[in-house]
C-alpha cells in the first residue's frame, strides 16, 4: 500500500504535456504537502533499513573507496520533499560510518562525507533543507536534473540511494495518445487493465530509462561503488489489477469518465492524459541490468512494503497521502476545479472496496536491489 504514495512526476505543460515528466510533489509544508503527508513512505524506508545495512557490510569495501581520497560521497536520486529524505541519507552514513570502523579499526580518521540531494528543477529543495539537523556532521549540495542523465562528475560517487522514483518513467510514450496505433490508451490512465499493446509500451519506455539510468551512474560512480534501489514492482506475470496499486488507477480512470459525463472535464483530455508510472517486474529489472552490463546484481529479492499495515484502511488518511504524491501530474493536466472533485470521489470510491483493498496481495510489492560498479 505504501508503495503508491511515493514521490511523483507530473506532466510538463504545452506540447510537451503528453510525453515528458518532471518531479512534483506538493511543496512547502501546507495541509496537503507531501512533507506532511508522507508518514507511509517513512515506514516503507523502515523496512529496508536492516536489509541495506546488511549488504553495505558485506558487500561495500570502503577501505578501497576512500584509499585515493578522504571524502566518501552518497548521493540521493530523486529525493523528493521532506524528513524521510534526511532521515534515510543519515540512517545509510550511520551504516557507511559502521562499515568503516569495522573494516579500518586502526584508522585514526572518519572520512569526510558528503551527501548530494538529486531530483528535477521543480522540486522543493528550500523547504527540503529545512529539515536538515544543526549538528549535522556531513556536507550538503543539491543537483537539480534528471537522474536519467549524468548529473555529477566523472568517477566522484561512491554510494547511490534511490527509493521509488525509477517507476516514474522519463516520458510517456507516443503511441499512447496514438489513434492509429494499437497501444492507443482511450477512456483508460494506465495499462492496468489496458490491452497487451498498451503494457509493452510503457514496458519498453522503462527499459530505456532504466538503461540510461544506469548508464549516467556509472559514469559517475567509481569501481566498486555500490547503488541501493528500492521501488515499487510486482511479481513476474502477475496482472497489475490484482495489486492495490492498479486497483486504483482504474478507480481514477472510471471517475474521470464520470466527470467527462457530468462536464468536469472533457474526453479529450482524458484520452490524452495517463499516468508515467511502470512497476518493474525482477526478471525485466534483471534483463536490464545484464543488458547494460556495467553493474553486478549483489542482491535483489521482492518484500511487502507494508508490513506494518493491520486492520482496516483508513482510506482519508491513505487519499490523503496519495494526492500529496501525485496531485501535481493531474493539475498539469486538468482545470484546478477538477482536483478536489477527483479525490473527493476517489475517496467515497475505494471506502466502497476497502475489504477488497485490504485483502489485495502485497507481499512481492517492493523491490530491493543491491548493484556494484564493476
Amino acid at each position: 500500500m505504501a508503495a503508491l504514495v511515493s514521490d511523483s512526476l507530473a506532466k510538463e505543460n504545452n506540447d510537451t504535456a503528453s510525453e515528458n515528466s518532471t518531479a512534483q510533489v506538493i511543496g512547502g509544508h501546507g495541509t496537503n504537502s507531501y512533507s506532511n503527508n508522507s508518514s507511509y513512505q517513512r515506514l516503507s524506508a523502515n523496512v529496508v533499513t536492516k536489509k541495506i545495512e546488511d549488504a553495505i557490510m558485506k558487500n561495500l569495501d570502503v577501505e578501497t573507496l576512500s584509499s585515493t581520497s578522504n571524502i566518501f560521497r552518497v548521493a540521493d536520486f530523486g529525493c523528493g520533499v521532506g524528513s524521510n529524505t534526511i532521515n534515510s541519507m543519515q540512517d545509510l552514513l550511520l551504516i557507511v560510518e559502521k562499515k568503516y570502523i569495522s573494516q579500518c579499526p586502526t584508522s585514526s580518521q572518519m572520512p569526510e562525507f558528503q551527501v548530494i540531494f538529486n531530483d528535477q528543477f521543480t522540486n522543493d529543495f528550500n523547504t527540503l533543507f529545512t529539515y536538515l539537523p544543526q549538528d549535522k556532521q556531513y556536507l550538503v549540495a543539491s543537483v537539480p536534473g534528471s537522474f536519467h542523465n549524468q548529473v555529477l562528475p566523472k568517477s566522484s560517487l561512491h554510494l547511490a540511494h534511490c527509493s521509488y522514483s525509477l517507476h516514474w518513467l522519463s516520458r510517456l510514450p507516443k503511441e499512447l495518445r496514438d489513434e492509429r496505433s494499437p497501444a492507443w490508451n482511450k477512456g483508460k490512465i494506465h495499462y492496468t487493465s489496458a490491452p497487451p499493446e498498451v503494457l509493452m509500451a510503457y514496458a519498453t519506455q522503462f527499459a530505456e530509462d532504466l538503461d540510461d539510468f544506469l548508464s549516467a551512474r556509472g559514469r559517475e560512480m567509481v569501481s566498486g561503488g555500490m547503488i541501493v534501489i528500492v521501488g515499487s514492482s510486482i511479481p513476474d506475470g502477475m496482472p497489475y489489477s490484482q495489486v492495490v496499486n492498479g486497483i486504483m488507477y482504474d478507480c481514477m480512470g472510471s471517475i474521470l469518465m464520470d466527470m467527462v459525463k457530468t462536464g468536469s472535464i472533457s474526453e479529450a483530455d482524458v484520452d490524452a492524459f495517463n499516468l508515467p508510472i511502470y512497476a518493474c517486474p525482477p526478471g525485466e529489472f534483471i534483463e536490464g541490468v545484464e543488458r547494460n552490463g556495467l553493474f553486478s546484481i549483489e542482491v535483489i529479492e521482492l518484500m511487502n512494503p507494508a508490513p506494518w499495515l493491520k486492520g482496516p484502511i483508513d482510506i482519508p488518511v491513505f487519499v490523503k497521502h496519495v494526492r500529496a504524491a501525485m496531485e501535481g501530474m493531474f493539475s498539469n493536466h486538468f482545470p484546478s476545479k477538477a482536483i478536489d472533485e477527483l479525490f473527493d470521489h476517489l475517496v467515497l470510491k475505494l471506502s466502497d472496496i476497502s475489504q477488497q483493498l485490504e485483502s489485495c496481495y502485497r507481499d512481492g510489492l517492493q523491490l530491493f536491489a543491491i548493484l556494484k560498479r564493476k
